[in-house]
């Protein structure tokens, strides 16, 4: 891995320990709904600023699109050689389970690109249903994408191409990990490499479920 891939991945590590420090100083110590083994749920959700995002069909994806919906949030870019490709795959073998899941309460995956440079929002949909159809896709201008990924603790950065490769030979280094977004479009809690599809899965099924009986009369 890139020294500034190690790097980002650090700090990123330092602020979700941060951020996990903090709920657990300051916020409410009930107990999860549920047990996990993949998901990092914090003690308590933390709220997330209004975001608008581009789908490939034009129209805009915000928190009403997420909402009702325990969400996996997932930063990376089309032209990505490894992280990207491998971690939508492993999460293609999760989503394939849910789809026994009623659909008004299925889990969902939203990847977002973060190389508005290259990535149209046409582009990152056919690359995300690539790997499985019901993936939500979609992309933003730099500034919004940069407010959209701090919101979650994610980051990213461009990496300068090669010496003598072309100037759109570029890299994008990224977090790695997972952001967890509740049915209110919380920051419920993150899933950290390495990822295993059948706990992510088992993980999200639960959380969908629990949310579902609550909803009961």
């Amino acid at each position: 891995m890139p020294k500034r891939s190690l790097v980002i991945l650090l700090v990123l590590a330092v602020a979700v320990a941060g951020l996990f420090a903090g709920l657990a100083v300051f916020g409410d110590r009930a107990a999860p709904p549920v047990q996990t083994r993949a998901v990092q749920l914090f003690p308590q959700p933390r709220a997330v600023p209004a975001f608008s995002l581009q789908r490939g069909d034009g129209s805009a994806l915000t928190a009403d699109t997420l909402r009702g919906h325990w969400t996996l949030v997932f930063i990376g870019f089309t032209h990505c050689p490894d992280v990207c490709p491998t971690t939508l795959a492993q999460l293609s073998v999760a989503q394939k389970q849910w789809r026994a899941l009623p659909e008004a309460t299925r889990p969902r995956l939203l990847f977002v690109s973060v190389d508005p440079g290259r990535d149209t929002p046409q582009q990152v949909e056919t690359y995300a249903h690539g790997f499985d159809p019901d993936t939500l896709a979609a992309t933003a201008d730099l500034k919004p994408l940069e407010a959209f990924a701090h919101s979650l603790s994610m980051v990213f950065m461009r990496s300068e191409p090669m010496p003598g490769a072309p100037a759109n030979a570029y890299g994008v280094d990224h977090s790695a990990a997972i952001v967890v977004l509740d049915p209110q479009v919380r920051m419920a809690g993150t899933i950290t490499p390495p990822f295993d599809p059948q706990a992510i899965a088992t993980d999200m099924a639960a959380l969908s479920h629990s949310y579902s009986e609550k909803d009961e009369p």
